[in-house]
């Protein structure tokens, strides 16, 4: 590939992982390369090749001969990966803080601070997100750490519906799970912090799975 097209095919990639994570292309929608490439000004070469990138991040499906599909979940699907999630993200956590310097943890609490100051739904989805995998990102690239990023992706789309389910209210249950996760950290309590960890994710799993019209 042509430094050109290389150049094109992370533009578009980065523009249409931005868009699907933040709900403008939803779940099982087509992404036709020939619109995309009218968009971006691009050749179908560099297209395929954005595609190809998503894919592996667990936001784009692509199916030989047939198209490309932002990744579509059914609620087994989503049960699924949020039962890998519950038990994966407790183990990378307790990683990265092992390793975690000082300065993160005060970045952490700022995250959680601007968290509870907004009520928006994007607002808080963007926040959650950094708060979580900047918790996580001191821990040894690998297998897991590949594994918890797709499936973050993946499910972006339904803990956006969760949040509009459970709401972002100051004083709410997911902020008050963010304060213990934070807190058992602090503590270096790592086993408590693998517990709330995975009571937080397991709880966001429930609300789900009780609510099927999500997946329709």
């Amino acid at each position: 590939m042509q430094e050109n097209d290389r150049s094109s095919s992370e533009k578009i990639a980065n523009e249409l992982r931005a868009q699907i994570l933040a709900g403008q292309r939803l779940p099982g929608s087509r992404i036709l390369q020939e619109n995309i490439a009218e968009e971006f000004g691009a050749s179908r070469l560099p297209v395929r090749d954005a595609l190809r990138r998503l894919q592996v991040d667990g936001l784009v499906t692509i199916v030989a001969n047939t198209g490309a599909w932002v990744s579509k979940l059914t609620k087994s699907e989503c049960e699924d990966a949020y039962q890998i999630r519950e038990r994966l993200e407790p183990l990378l956590m307790r990683q990265s803080v092992e390793r975690m310097p000082e300065q993160t943890i005060s970045e952490l609490s700022k995250l959680l601070d601007q968290m509870e100051a907004s009520d928006d739904v994007e607002t808080f989805l963007r926040l959650d997100r950094d708060f979580h995998l900047l918790a996580y990102s001191f821990a040894p690239k690998g297998m897991i750490k590949d594994l918890v990023d797709r499936l973050w992706n993946t499910t972006q789309h339904y803990r956006r519906a969760f949040v509009k389910l459970s709401g972002v209210q100051a004083g709410s249950v997911t902020h008050l799970e963010h304060r213990l996760i934070l807190d058992s950290i602090v503590r270096k309590d790592l086993d408590d912090m693998e517990q709330n960890l995975a009571a937080h994710i397991r709880r966001t799993r429930n609300s789900l799975v009780a609510h099927p019209e999500i997946f329709d």
